[in-house]
């Protein structure tokens, strides 16, 4: 799964759409099965037959191949994730699969910008800050400037300018070095002088560095009250290149140059005139006038990046259907996860070789029952993606690029982290925690209710589906990018443990007894969707 970042940075300042049934909060709660109920077990029915057949012991051998150090943590554009793509590719043609995608291939290729520092420094005086510490900044939203020099810094309010308040009032920042606070001015009562209200003004840092840009400044210093809060939030991106789908190597950056300084940082610039900018800072949130300070410092900065292009894949495995061959169930999962650091490995066995290797055995099932005469109606797509850890990137690439019409796809089961318990199901681990299931579809809702009370009677926990959760894992996976452009989605998912994105989540620590019943389960909502005679109903709405 990947982890969330909220940034206050520009590069990922995105509306995020989420969809809403006629309900506002979702289902939050949990479904116990009546275990007084009987399962369901008669193996003429198809869909018992071929869930009965699908195997952890099958899951682990996928699981512990690419789980293994051999695949170097499978980062998105490195050889263990192309080994891994291959790997998967394999199967499928193992299994006699037909090639629909690039070049005969079960391939869809995905053209990936890589971008990351070749050398930051800053130097105030003379002496050096520390990169990540004193300040930060991401390469991706800032220009390739390999020196910014400065022999004078103007402290600049909060960047602001409209008709109730101005920071640029008299100001000339062209080709200046300027330092300005986040966020914007308030009183003492809490009203905005921006606004007037205590309704805060759409003045956040994108269009602070879009005003900064057209003003010509070259620099501009944003101090962060919680500098430690957003290097923690956004470490994948400063610690190890960022991706962004297709080549954007000569896009152009519509803000300023920019860097996030700590208040201590500011303190050292600031140097004589702290009482100056003390005062004007105070001004402008008790009275609105605002007043500029020049500061005579020696500033100097190195933005020197490296950018390149490199391919990756989603995979494809693909079981034509019968008489309503037309329409498309996916089930996905993604086999990307966050390569190696030096010496160490981060093998990412649940995050989500689970989920992965479950897919691998759905899709032999299906398969099997296709060549038994018995395959489903609707067609499935077995698609494991790239770049999830990335930013749900390959999602997102099929989403845009659909191999089949968009409007044909029925629902995407998506399946990332199923091979641990959290804390809370310790003791219990036949649970899954189900997200996203009733957002856009009660039918879909339904029909993972139904099949769980028939055939698996596993503890359905929709805690993390609530509208207000505050880990957001509805927007963490890569069902999101089919639900946002409104395919129903429902996504599968264990909880986080402590070896989430650590060292320590290893293939020795999955428990294939729950990955094999879970599977099952997931095959069962799979084989309804694509079996019922009528496509699920949309009536949710999307926000």
């Amino acid at each position: 799964m990947k982890k969330i970042f909220i940034r206050t940075a520009v590069v990922l300042f995105t509306i995020l759409i989420s969809v809403s049934p006629n309900t506002a909060q979702y289902k939050s709660g949990v479904t116990i099965p009546d275990q007084s109920e009987a399962i369901i077990t008669d193996q003429s029915l198809i869909n018992i037959k071929y869930a009965n057949m699908l195997k952890g012991d099958n899951i682990k051998v996928h699981l512990d191949i690419l789980a293994s150090d051999a695949y170097e943590g499978r980062e998105t554009g490195e050889e263990g994730n192309k080994k891994a793509a291959e790997y998967i590719s394999n199967h499928f043609a193992s299994l006699g699969f037909p090639k629909i995608g690039d070049g005969n291939s079960y391939f869809q290729k995905v053209a990936f910008t890589t971008t990351k520092w070749n050398n930051t420094e800053m130097f105030i005086d003379g002496v050096r800050s520390k990169h990540l510490w004193d300040y930060l900044s991401f390469p991706d939203s800032n220009e390739h400037t390999p020196f910014i020099g400065a022999t004078e810094v103007i402290y600049a309010g909060y960047g602001i300018e409209s008709n109730s308040y101005n920071d640029y009032k008299g100001l000339n920042v062209k080709d200046k070095v300027i330092m300005i606070y986040a966020g914007e001015p308030v009183n003492s009562d809490s009203i905005s002088w921006v606004t007037g209200t205590r309704q805060m003004s759409d003045w956040n840092d994108v269009k602070k560095l879009r005003l900064a840009k057209e003003k010509g400044a070259k620099l501009v210093l944003i101090i962060n009250n919680n500098l430690k809060e957003m290097l923690n939030e956004n470490r994948r991106f400063l610690l190890g290149p960022k991706l962004s789908i297709g080549d954007s190597r000569t896009a152009k950056i519509s803000f300023a140059n920019h860097v996030y300084i700590s208040p201590t940082t500011a303190q050292k610039i600031w140097g004589e005139k702290q009482k100056d900018i003390i005062k004007s800072r105070d001004n402008s949130k008790s009275k609105g006038k605002v007043k500029s300070v020049k500061i005579d410092r020696n500033f100097a900065i190195r933005m020197d990046k490296y950018m390149d292009v490199l391919e990756g894949e989603n995979v494809m495995g693909y079981i034509e259907g019968t008489d309503l061959k037309d329409e498309l169930v996916v089930v996905s999962a993604h086999y990307d996860h966050i390569g190696k650091k030096n010496k160490d490995v981060y093998n990412g066995a649940d995050d989500n070789a689970s989920g992965t290797s479950t897919v691998l055995e759905i899709a032999r099932m299906l398969m099997e029952a296709k060549n038994n005469g018995e395959g489903p109606r609707r067609s499935v797509l077995c698609l494991l993606v790239t770049g999830e850890e990335k930013g749900l990137l390959g999602s997102q690439y099929y989403s845009e690029n659909p191999v089949f019409p968009l409007e044909n796809h029925v629902a995407n089961v998506n399946i990332d982290m199923i091979g641990r318990t959290d804390m809370k199901y310790r003791e219990n681990p036949e649970y899954i925690y189900v997200i996203g299931s009733d957002r856009l579809s009660t039918d879909l809702h339904n029909i993972n209710e139904d099949v769980n009370q028939k055939y698996t009677q596993i503890t359905l926990d929709y805690t993390y589906n609530d509208e207000n959760d505050p880990n957001r894992y509805y927007y963490r996976s890569d069902h999101y990018n089919f639900a946002r452009k409104g395919i129903p989605a429902i996504f599968y998912f264990s909880g986080v443990h402590e070896d989430y994105h650590m060292i320590g989540d290893t293939a020795d620590k999955i428990m294939f007894d729950k990955v094999e019943k879970v599977g099952r389960h997931i095959f069962h909502t799979t084989w309804e969707l694509a079996n019922r005679d009528k496509r699920i109903v949309v009536d949710g709405e999307l926000k």
